[in-house]
């Protein structure tokens, strides 16, 4: 797939899920991170992943991040 289709098809995946969080948790203490920034941060890493080659035979952004959610190992700098 298109490495810059893949990232459209990610970063949209990540803002559905973020907004869909946002509403079910709009009650937290300033202290935790946001579902928002939560998200940002693995989407800035997914990225690279993809720009790096990572997910080269997914065939879809749905696909990344269901890959990601299972298992982080696939962010090389995932902490």
């Amino acid at each position: 797939m298109n490495r810059d289709k893949l990232i459209a098809q990610v970063k949209d995946e990540y803002a559905r899920i973020a907004s869909c969080e946002s509403r079910q948790n709009f009650q937290q203490s300033t202290a935790e991170l946001t579902p928002e920034a939560y998200y940002e941060n693995l989407l800035t890493k997914a990225v690279n992943e993809i720009n790096r080659g990572t997910f080269d035979h997914f065939k879809s952004g749905e696909e990344v991040v269901t890959a990601i959610a299972n298992n982080k190992n696939w962010l090389s700098d995932w902490k």
